[in-house]
This record gives structure tokens, C-alpha cells and sequence, in this order.
């Protein structure tokens, strides 16, 4: 029986790695994408990166500082906004 190659999962990811969306949603995050794209919209989120023309991806160390401290985040983006 053949066993279907492994995927690293987000925990084994370092920091600079970039994961996708459909990665993220509904594994790693508890909601959906369209609140996700809600969430970079207001600067309550890690903003996505353009690895190329058809692809965009998140920085795994992004991820995780907002998953440390949502609320956190979110001062920290609109304070620099202003």
C-alpha cells in the first residue's frame, strides 16, 4: 500500500515560508476567505505577498506573530498608518 506524500504541516514551516490560501483556511485559521481578504482590506491582518502573477502567499512568521496577539497586531498596523 502506498502512502500519499506528506505535506510539512504549518508548525514545521520556518518563518520564511510562504503559504497559500487554501492552506490557510480552515487549517490554520478559523475563517473563511473572504473574511480573511476583509481582514488585510482594514490592516487586521498580514498583508499577502505577489510570489508571481497567478500566485499570492503569506509569510509564515507574519502568520504566526498575528496568531500570538491579534489585537496586537492590529494597534501596531494602524498606529503606522498614521
Amino acid at each position: 500500500m502506498n502512502q500519499p506524500k506528506s505535506r510539512a504541516t504549518f508548525e514545521q514551516l520556518p518563518d520564511s515560508a510562504y503559504i497559500r490560501l487554501r492552506q490557510l483556511v480552515g487549517t490554520v485559521l478559523p475563517f473563511s476567505s473572504a473574511t480573511l481578504w476583509r481582514k488585510c482590506h482594514r490592516g487586521e491582518f498580514p498583508p499577502p505577498v505577489r510570489v508571481s502573477a497567478g500566485i499570492t502567499a503569506w509569510r509564515v512568521g507574519d502568520i504566526r506573530q498575528w496568531l500570538r496577539d491579534p489585537e496586537r497586531f492590529k494597534a501596531a498596523s494602524n498606529q503606522e498608518a498614521v
